[in-house]
């Protein structure tokens, strides 16, 4: 087939969507499909075997589009829609994969000119405009009408987690849905970086961006109980926008902890898997959101114990078999630190079963084997003019 992969972010840039979107676009590629992907002017040039990108071309004053829902994101959509309809009147495409917000443009497309549509969803709109913007909970409302409408009207859907199954299915029950979960980034390196944390006693490391969300303010509240208990206990910090690092390291500062947490800034996602070698615990302390952060599976892949929140962010994917699970709260997160600070052995044992969990359930060849095998079900009922 050949397909529109509408990606309303920039691209590439080092973060959860963009990297989902690249892997998708290349095993589509890979399969043997025609793709040309339309994303925003941002983000560096990457070159895909298989895959055309256009990007957009709004103001040049529309700059920095952070995660999630924003102002830079509302005018950029606005300058995507004429350009995709562009790319869909004239392109010859038989289906246009559509991530996140681009389903409603899919939808229009659908109308224009007959194109099927997946509507991939990698979050759940209504409930991001919820938690990010709470005095805008009337056009969430809005948001989750469109949502319905979208995955009512679609082909099928695509998911990155049971959550948001469960989201579409109770939109329409009898949508086809396929649950394709992230898969692990780590990699082989065969010139790894040089930096070394070289920290005298135990690190717990947490990994990604410094939203509001991600739970930033409770890991340090919780990592101000275990400084005195375990006094060479590190906290190290990977990620963030220089606006957040400078504000966390200050917090940081206020509470007694600048020299015990320490705040890195980003890394190159191609050497996360050297920084989590040199880690003895991680930590994903996220306090909102309904989908699994992508580095859950990078998280279980690395061969380190996992203290994370017991939140349906993380359960859809974590048990107590493969994780140490707390409250939300910096007590419990604390109380779960201590644990495998003090326990080890029951660390290396969640972390070999993370591992086993890992291999069996979300590797590549998983990622493949569903993204291959609903692609090849749709083309099947495209054919026969249903879904399938």
């Amino acid at each position: 087939m050949k397909i529109l992969l509408l990606a309303p972010h920039p691209f590439f840039q080092e973060r959860g969507t963009p990297i989902a979107v690249r892997l998708l676009a290349s095993e589509l590629a890979g399969q043997g499909h025609a793709v040309e992907m339309l994303c925003y002017h941002e983000g560096r040039e990457v070159e895909i075997p298989g895959v055309v990108i256009h990007r957009i071309a709004p103001p040049a004053w529309v700059r920095g589009v952070p995660p999630g829902p924003s102002w830079q994101k509302l005018i950029c959509d606005a300058y995507m829609w004429p350009a995709a309809k562009r790319l869909a009147k004239g392109g010859g495409f038989d289906l246009v994969h559509a991530v996140e917000e681009a389903a409603f443009m899919a939808r229009r497309l659908k109308k224009l000119y007959g194109l099927p549509y997946i509507y991939d969803m990698d979050s759940c709109m209504s409930a991001q405009i919820a938690d990010k913007f709470p005095v805008a909970k009337p056009l969430a409302r809005l948001w989750e009408r469109w949502e319905a409408r979208a995955v009512q009207n679609s082909s099928g859907v695509v998911a990155v987690c049971q959550s948001l199954v469960n989201v579409a299915q109770g939109h329409d029950a009898m949508v086809p849905v396929c649950r394709l979960e992230d898969v692990s980034l780590l990699e082989e390196l065969a010139h790894p970086p040089e930096e070394r944390l070289d920290l005298d006693g135990p690190v717990i490391m947490y990994v990604g961006n410094l939203e509001s969300y991600q739970g930033i303010d409770l890991l340090l509240e919780a990592f101000a109980f275990v400084a005195p208990k375990h006094p060479k206990a590190h906290l190290v910090v990977i990620g963030g926008s220089v606006k957040d690092v400078a504000k966390y390291r200050a917090q940081a500062g206020s509470m007694g902890l600048a020299e015990r947490a320490l705040f890195l800034g980003p890394r190159p996602p191609a050497h996360l898997g050297h920084y989590l070698e040199q880690a003895d615990i991680l930590v994903s302390p996220r306090t909102q959101g309904e989908n699994t952060p992508m580095k859950i599976y990078s998280y279980l892949d690395s061969g380190r114990p996992l203290v994370a929140t017991r939140l349906a962010t993380h359960t859809q994917v974590l048990d107590d078999g493969i994780s140490l699970l707390v409250e939300p709260n910096a007590g419990d997160l604390a109380r779960g630190l201590n644990e495998l600070l003090e326990h080890p052995e029951q660390g290396r044992a969640l972390a070999t079963a993370a591992q086993e969990r890992m291999a069996s359930h979300y590797s590549l060849e998983a990622y493949r084997r569903k993204l291959h095998g609903f692609y090849e079900s749709l083309e099947n009922a495209l054919e026969r003019g249903g879904r399938p």
